[in-house]
């Protein structure tokens, strides 16, 4: 389900964010949000289903917000509690052996009295693990851990789970949910994370013409602190409109250096190339955009002496992400793509074959929708057994 929070041009008194987080808590910004409608558009090219995108349309009380007035803000403290320290080094047996694990390839092998092995031949036609991805600094998430993360927007009911349900009710699923990944693999650990988006796709330009909503700092605090207080992650989801990535990712940089939140990119509703406003047609993101996100963060966690970050790319046509082959993972930065189609399961799988599989960058996550997903002709979601039958084995998980 994709959202859209329109503006009307009331503006925000930006100097509320200066002040100290009692104050700051008493002249919380208020967007009163109602929902007017849901329409669904017939175009197949949309989505791989023929039943088009669900658009909910919501009216608010919109702003314009300059994060760059809150640099002083301070924000919760990162947990520490469950953490520990990270390796002075990688184990590079470790690391190919749990990559090989997760290729999920079948095992087909060629035996002699002596010794079993998996011919040449057979392994060169593999596309997993991806080949010119180099090895991660110490301390790096992947391959050895999965992620599950839970997504939306507080403002919007309609855009995931972070705005359907209070806050301790999304933590207690989020529990329940990760307890059910641990139980699919227990040989890999789970990481619960938060995925907000942050600057979300609008369908109307705003003030500048650019089609997208910044959030403001205490609603990307509430998402940390939900974040803190189940010792994971917090990605932070962009969606850019009519801007670009250039624009937005660098103004969350205060965020970006913390060691537990990392990035989001959703192309879907990345509108540049086309100019036209989101929803009307899919948006795209090249190579070139998608390693500049990298590059940025890998220059933060050698500025700041960060563990590795985690960049992932949602994707569910080709055409969403232009030039995948040139996009470059680094050593301080992991980089997942996502598949984020909803429908039946054998229509996700298929996607996920076709577009994400078949086209290897690093890691691969996928996404599954409690609302969407149960459209006719499904009438069931995935369970973490069967996604883990998928070659490769996906490293992140998305709940919306």
């Amino acid at each position: 389900m994709f959202v859209f929070l329109f503006e009307d041009g009331t503006r925000y008194n930006a100097k509320m964010s200066r002040g100290s987080r009692k104050e700051q808590a008493q002249a919380r910004w208020v967007l009163p949000v109602s929902i007017i409608g849901i329409g669904v558009m017939g175009c197949a090219s949309f989505y791989l289903t023929s039943s088009g995108i669900a658009l909910a349309f919501l009216h608010t009380q919109p702003v314009t917000y300059d994060r760059s007035l809150s640099a002083s803000t301070t924000f919760p403290a990162i947990s520490t509690e469950a953490a520990t320290p990270p390796p002075a080094s990688l184990n590079i047996a470790a690391y190919e052996k749990k990559l090989l694990q997760i290729a999920n390839y079948p095992v087909i092998s060629t035996s002699t009295a002596s010794s079993t092995s998996i011919s040449t031949s057979t392994l060169a036609k593999r596309l997993w693990p991806a080949k010119n991805a180099p090895l991660p600094l110490a301390g790096a998430l992947l391959p050895f851990n999965r992620i599950v993360a839970y997504y939306g927007n507080f403002y919007s009911s309609a855009m995931g789970v972070l705005g359907e349900y209070p806050e301790q009710e999304v933590l207690q699923k989020l529990a329940s949910t990760t307890e059910e990944w641990q139980e699919a693999d227990p040989s890999t650990p789970v990481v619960p994370a938060i995925d907000y988006i942050v600057v979300t796709a609008q369908g109307s330009k705003g003030s500048d013409g650019k089609y997208r909503l910044r959030m403001p700092d205490d609603q990307v605090d509430k998402a940390l602190d939900m974040a803190n207080q189940v010792h994971g992650l917090l990605f932070l989801d962009v969606q850019v409109g009519l801007s670009n990535v250039q624009t937005e990712v660098p103004l969350l940089e205060k965020y970006l250096e913390m060691p537990n939140v990392e990035l989001s990119l959703d192309p879907e509703f990345a509108m540049q190339t086309s100019g036209m406003p989101p929803g009307t047609v899919i948006g795209t993101l090249d190579a070139k955009d998608i390693d500049f996100a990298a590059h940025y963060l890998a220059n933060l966690v050698t500025k700041d002496n960060l563990p590795p970050k985690i960049l992932v790319v949602h994707r569910f046509t080709e055409d969403m992400v232009t030039h995948y082959q040139n996009i470059t993972p680094l050593p301080q930065v992991q980089i997942v793509m996502d598949m984020d189609g909803w429908g039946f399961p054998a229509k996700k799988i298929n996607t996920y074959n076709q577009v994400i599989a078949s086209e290897p960058v690093q890691f691969t996550g996928f996404k599954l929708f409690y609302k969407a997903d149960l459209q006719a002709p499904a009438h069931r979601l995935l369970t973490p057994a069967e996604v883990l039958q998928l070659t490769p084995e996906p490293s992140y998980i998305q709940y919306q």
